[in-house]
Protein backbone atom coordinates (compact mmCIF):
# COMPACT_ATOMS: atom_id res chain seq x y z
CA UNK A 1 0.00 0.00 0.00
CA UNK A 2 2.66 2.46 1.23
CA UNK A 3 5.05 1.37 -2.09
CA UNK A 4 2.10 2.03 -4.37
CA UNK A 5 1.30 5.56 -3.01
CA UNK A 6 5.04 6.18 -2.91
CA UNK A 7 4.84 5.53 -6.67
CA UNK A 8 1.74 7.05 -7.45
CA UNK A 9 2.78 10.63 -5.58
CA UNK A 10 6.53 10.07 -7.66
CA UNK A 11 4.57 10.09 -10.89
CA UNK A 12 2.40 12.81 -9.64
CA UNK A 13 5.79 14.97 -9.15
CA UNK A 14 7.39 14.25 -12.34
CA UNK A 15 3.86 15.30 -14.18
CA UNK A 16 3.87 18.18 -12.76
CA UNK A 17 8.11 19.31 -13.43
CA UNK A 18 7.02 18.33 -16.88
CA UNK A 19 4.34 20.87 -16.90
CA UNK A 20 6.03 23.54 -15.37
CA UNK A 21 9.36 23.12 -17.92
CA UNK A 22 6.74 22.84 -20.81
CA UNK A 23 5.66 26.41 -19.31
CA UNK A 24 8.85 27.50 -19.13
CA UNK A 25 9.88 26.58 -22.70
CA UNK A 26 6.83 28.85 -23.94
CA UNK A 27 7.76 31.78 -21.64
CA UNK A 28 10.78 31.94 -23.23
CA UNK A 29 9.64 31.25 -26.78
CA UNK A 30 7.43 34.23 -26.02
CA UNK A 31 9.83 36.11 -24.94
CA UNK A 32 12.20 35.93 -27.99
CA UNK A 33 9.16 36.02 -30.80
CA UNK A 34 7.28 39.03 -29.80
CA UNK A 35 10.43 41.30 -27.99
CA UNK A 36 14.36 40.23 -28.75
CA UNK A 37 13.78 39.04 -32.39
CA UNK A 38 11.51 41.40 -33.65
CA UNK A 39 13.69 44.31 -32.62
CA UNK A 40 17.32 42.70 -33.88
CA UNK A 41 18.18 41.24 -30.38
CA UNK A 42 19.20 37.56 -29.91
CA UNK A 43 19.92 35.64 -27.00
CA UNK A 44 23.16 33.52 -25.83
CA UNK A 45 23.75 30.38 -26.03
CA UNK A 46 22.47 27.75 -28.28
CA UNK A 47 19.36 29.71 -28.70
CA UNK A 48 21.80 33.01 -29.71
CA UNK A 49 23.51 31.08 -32.27
CA UNK A 50 19.92 29.55 -33.52
CA UNK A 51 18.42 32.64 -34.20
CA UNK A 52 21.75 33.87 -36.40
CA UNK A 53 21.55 30.64 -38.46
CA UNK A 54 17.55 30.86 -38.94
CA UNK A 55 18.50 34.46 -39.88
CA UNK A 56 21.37 33.39 -42.46
CA UNK A 57 18.98 30.13 -44.22
CA UNK A 58 15.34 31.31 -43.51
CA UNK A 59 15.05 27.76 -41.50
CA UNK A 60 12.27 27.81 -38.99
CA UNK A 61 14.01 28.74 -35.15
CA UNK A 62 12.36 25.96 -33.81
CA UNK A 63 13.77 23.33 -36.13
CA UNK A 64 17.29 25.04 -35.42
CA UNK A 65 17.00 25.14 -31.59
CA UNK A 66 16.11 21.32 -31.51
CA UNK A 67 18.95 20.37 -33.76
CA UNK A 68 21.25 22.49 -32.71
CA UNK A 69 20.81 21.07 -29.09
CA UNK A 70 20.97 17.25 -29.32
CA UNK A 71 24.85 16.87 -28.84
CA UNK A 72 24.47 18.87 -25.39
CA UNK A 73 21.42 16.83 -24.04
CA UNK A 74 23.61 13.84 -25.21
CA UNK A 75 26.51 15.41 -23.37
CA UNK A 76 23.66 16.10 -20.59
CA UNK A 77 22.48 12.71 -20.53
CA UNK A 78 26.14 11.49 -20.07
CA UNK A 79 27.54 14.19 -17.55
CA UNK A 80 24.39 15.11 -15.33
CA UNK A 81 22.05 11.89 -15.34
CA UNK A 82 19.37 10.24 -17.83
CA UNK A 83 16.45 12.57 -15.66
CA UNK A 84 18.23 15.41 -16.52
CA UNK A 85 18.41 14.40 -20.15
CA UNK A 86 14.64 13.52 -19.81
CA UNK A 87 13.70 16.96 -18.91
CA UNK A 88 15.73 18.95 -20.84
CA UNK A 89 14.31 17.08 -23.69
CA UNK A 90 10.99 18.39 -22.62
CA UNK A 91 12.08 21.63 -22.28
CA UNK A 92 13.86 21.80 -25.39
CA UNK A 93 10.67 20.88 -27.38
CA UNK A 94 8.53 23.41 -25.55
CA UNK A 95 10.87 26.42 -26.93
CA UNK A 96 11.09 24.72 -30.47
CA UNK A 97 7.30 24.49 -30.48
CA UNK A 98 6.73 27.25 -29.20
CA UNK A 99 8.77 29.78 -31.07
CA UNK A 100 7.33 27.83 -34.32
CA UNK A 101 3.62 28.32 -32.90
CA UNK A 102 4.44 32.57 -31.85
CA UNK A 103 6.41 32.90 -35.29
CA UNK A 104 3.62 35.47 -36.10
CA UNK A 105 2.47 37.02 -32.97
CA UNK A 106 2.84 40.99 -32.91
CA UNK A 107 5.81 42.52 -31.45
CA UNK A 108 4.43 43.82 -28.13
CA UNK A 109 7.76 46.50 -27.92
CA UNK A 110 8.85 48.14 -30.28
CA UNK A 111 11.57 51.46 -30.81
CA UNK A 112 13.06 51.28 -26.66
CA UNK A 113 15.97 49.55 -27.25
CA UNK A 114 16.72 49.84 -23.27
CA UNK A 115 12.99 48.88 -22.42
CA UNK A 116 12.92 46.14 -25.23
CA UNK A 117 15.88 44.38 -23.27
CA UNK A 118 15.03 44.67 -19.89
CA UNK A 119 11.52 43.37 -20.86
CA UNK A 120 13.08 40.55 -23.00
CA UNK A 121 15.99 39.52 -20.78
CA UNK A 122 13.41 39.42 -17.43
CA UNK A 123 10.42 37.14 -19.83
CA UNK A 124 13.31 34.53 -20.90
CA UNK A 125 14.67 34.21 -17.60
CA UNK A 126 12.01 34.23 -16.07
CA UNK A 127 11.26 31.09 -18.80
CA UNK A 128 14.32 29.56 -18.34
CA UNK A 129 14.93 29.84 -14.56
CA UNK A 130 11.43 27.99 -14.46
CA UNK A 131 12.75 24.87 -16.28
CA UNK A 132 15.91 24.75 -14.30
CA UNK A 133 14.63 25.05 -10.97
CA UNK A 134 12.20 21.96 -12.33
CA UNK A 135 15.25 19.90 -13.70
CA UNK A 136 15.72 20.56 -17.04
CA UNK A 137 17.45 23.16 -19.15
CA UNK A 138 16.18 25.37 -22.30
CA UNK A 139 20.37 25.71 -23.24
CA UNK A 140 23.01 23.31 -24.08
CA UNK A 141 25.71 25.81 -23.56
CA UNK A 142 25.88 25.40 -19.57
CA UNK A 143 25.90 21.38 -19.97
CA UNK A 144 29.42 22.25 -22.64
CA UNK A 145 30.68 24.52 -20.01
CA UNK A 146 30.72 22.23 -16.87
CA UNK A 147 32.63 19.60 -19.19
CA UNK A 148 34.96 22.02 -20.18
CA UNK A 149 35.82 23.03 -16.33
CA UNK A 150 36.39 19.37 -15.61
CA UNK A 151 39.42 19.45 -18.65
CA UNK A 152 40.47 22.91 -17.82
CA UNK A 153 41.68 25.54 -15.31
CA UNK A 154 39.05 27.69 -15.43
CA UNK A 155 35.48 27.51 -13.42
CA UNK A 156 31.61 26.97 -14.99
CA UNK A 157 30.90 30.60 -15.13
CA UNK A 158 34.06 32.01 -16.37
CA UNK A 159 33.90 29.37 -19.49
CA UNK A 160 29.93 30.14 -19.93
CA UNK A 161 31.05 33.98 -20.05
CA UNK A 162 33.82 33.16 -22.36
CA UNK A 163 32.30 30.65 -24.40
CA UNK A 164 29.24 33.43 -24.83
CA UNK A 165 31.53 36.13 -26.16
CA UNK A 166 32.03 33.81 -29.15
CA UNK A 167 28.06 33.73 -29.32
CA UNK A 168 27.76 37.40 -29.45
CA UNK A 169 30.90 37.87 -32.13
CA UNK A 170 28.75 35.43 -34.23
CA UNK A 171 25.33 37.75 -33.64
CA UNK A 172 26.98 40.70 -34.65
CA UNK A 173 27.42 39.41 -38.35
CA UNK A 174 23.52 38.88 -38.47
CA UNK A 175 22.45 42.04 -36.16
CA UNK A 176 25.44 44.51 -36.29
CA UNK A 177 27.11 45.84 -33.22
CA UNK A 178 24.72 47.59 -31.44
CA UNK A 179 22.17 44.47 -31.76
CA UNK A 180 25.15 42.22 -30.48
CA UNK A 181 25.85 44.59 -27.44
CA UNK A 182 21.56 44.90 -27.01
CA UNK A 183 21.78 40.59 -26.81
CA UNK A 184 24.60 40.66 -23.71
CA UNK A 185 22.30 42.82 -21.90
CA UNK A 186 19.43 41.18 -22.74
CA UNK A 187 21.80 37.75 -21.38
CA UNK A 188 22.65 39.49 -18.58
CA UNK A 189 19.70 40.64 -17.01
CA UNK A 190 18.38 37.12 -18.10
CA UNK A 191 20.82 35.10 -16.27
CA UNK A 192 20.03 37.14 -13.12
CA UNK A 193 16.41 36.62 -13.41
CA UNK A 194 17.29 32.78 -13.63
CA UNK A 195 19.15 33.22 -10.85
CA UNK A 196 16.05 34.78 -8.86
CA UNK A 197 13.74 32.28 -9.93
CA UNK A 198 15.57 29.26 -9.00
CA UNK A 199 16.64 30.32 -5.63
CA UNK A 200 13.43 32.98 -4.92
CA UNK A 201 13.28 35.80 -3.11
CA UNK A 202 13.16 34.25 0.21
CA UNK A 203 16.65 32.82 0.05
CA UNK A 204 19.19 32.69 3.42
CA UNK A 205 22.12 32.97 4.56
CA UNK A 206 24.88 31.30 6.47
CA UNK A 207 27.19 32.98 8.85
CA UNK A 208 30.12 31.77 10.16
CA UNK A 209 31.58 33.58 13.44
CA UNK A 210 34.54 33.39 15.07
CA UNK A 211 34.86 35.18 18.35
CA UNK A 212 36.26 35.83 21.90
CA UNK A 213 32.80 35.91 23.00
CA UNK A 214 30.96 32.61 21.62
CA UNK A 215 28.93 31.88 23.97
CA UNK A 216 27.23 35.58 24.63
CA UNK A 217 27.10 35.60 20.89
CA UNK A 218 24.99 32.12 20.64
CA UNK A 219 23.12 33.26 23.39
CA UNK A 220 21.64 36.40 21.96
CA UNK A 221 21.62 35.58 18.65
CA UNK A 222 18.67 32.66 20.27
CA UNK A 223 17.29 35.94 22.28
CA UNK A 224 17.26 38.54 19.89
CA UNK A 225 16.77 36.45 16.43
CA UNK A 226 15.11 33.61 17.49
CA UNK A 227 17.52 31.29 15.90
CA UNK A 228 20.13 28.39 17.20
CA UNK A 229 23.81 27.78 16.07
CA UNK A 230 26.09 25.22 16.16
CA UNK A 231 29.90 25.05 17.66
CA UNK A 232 32.58 23.46 15.93
CA UNK A 233 36.15 23.80 17.48
CA UNK A 234 39.15 25.41 15.61
CA UNK A 235 42.46 26.02 16.20
CA UNK A 236 44.46 29.27 14.61
CA UNK A 237 47.16 27.89 11.69
CA UNK A 238 49.41 30.98 13.24
CA UNK A 239 48.72 31.47 17.01
CA UNK A 240 47.42 27.63 17.67
CA UNK A 241 44.81 29.01 19.24
CA UNK A 242 41.63 27.19 19.90
CA UNK A 243 38.60 29.09 19.27
CA UNK A 244 34.11 27.91 19.25
CA UNK A 245 33.34 28.50 15.42
CA UNK A 246 30.00 29.16 14.97
CA UNK A 247 27.40 28.57 12.44
CA UNK A 248 24.10 30.07 12.04
CA UNK A 249 21.80 30.05 9.35
CA UNK A 250 19.35 33.15 9.00
CA UNK A 251 16.76 34.44 5.99
CA UNK A 252 17.53 37.38 4.18
CA UNK A 253 15.61 39.69 6.05
CA UNK A 254 17.31 39.24 9.23
CA UNK A 255 20.53 39.76 8.38
CA UNK A 256 20.46 43.70 9.69
CA UNK A 257 19.91 42.58 13.03
CA UNK A 258 22.42 39.93 12.84
CA UNK A 259 25.31 42.56 11.90
CA UNK A 260 24.08 44.80 14.55
CA UNK A 261 23.97 41.87 17.11
CA UNK A 262 28.08 40.92 15.78
CA UNK A 263 28.97 44.74 16.36
CA UNK A 264 27.73 45.00 19.77
CA UNK A 265 28.83 41.86 20.86
CA UNK A 266 32.43 41.68 19.02
CA UNK A 267 33.51 44.05 17.19
CA UNK A 268 36.80 42.37 16.00
CA UNK A 269 35.35 39.33 15.20
CA UNK A 270 36.12 37.47 11.72
CA UNK A 271 32.55 36.54 9.96
CA UNK A 272 32.33 35.31 6.93
CA UNK A 273 28.65 34.74 4.96
CA UNK A 274 27.39 32.45 2.48
CA UNK A 275 23.87 33.01 0.26
CA UNK A 276 22.38 29.46 0.84
CA UNK A 277 19.87 29.26 -1.80
CA UNK A 278 18.05 26.56 0.01
CA UNK A 279 17.68 25.07 3.76
CA UNK A 280 15.91 21.50 4.49
CA UNK A 281 15.61 19.38 8.18
CA UNK A 282 17.30 20.01 10.82
CA UNK A 283 16.14 22.82 13.11
CA UNK A 284 15.89 25.49 11.32
CA UNK A 285 12.92 26.99 12.56
CA UNK A 286 12.64 30.19 14.68
CA UNK A 287 12.06 29.86 18.67
CA UNK A 288 9.76 32.87 20.05
CA UNK A 289 11.84 35.83 20.61
CA UNK A 290 12.15 36.88 24.43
Amino acid sequence: MGTTKSKNSSKLKWFLRAILIIIGGFITAYGLETVLIPNNVSDGGITGLSITASQLTNLPLGILIAILNIPFIFLGYKQIGKSFAIYSVIGIVSLSAGTVLMHHIPAILEGDTLLITVVGGIIIGFGMGLALRNGGALDGIDMLAVLLARKLPFGTSDLILFLNIFVFIIVSTVFGLKGAILSGIAYYIASKVIYIVETGFSGSKSYTIITSEPDEMVDTIRDRLGRSATYKLVQGAYSNEKFKEITCVINRLEETKMKEIIYEIDKSAFVIVYDVSEVKGGNFKKHDIH
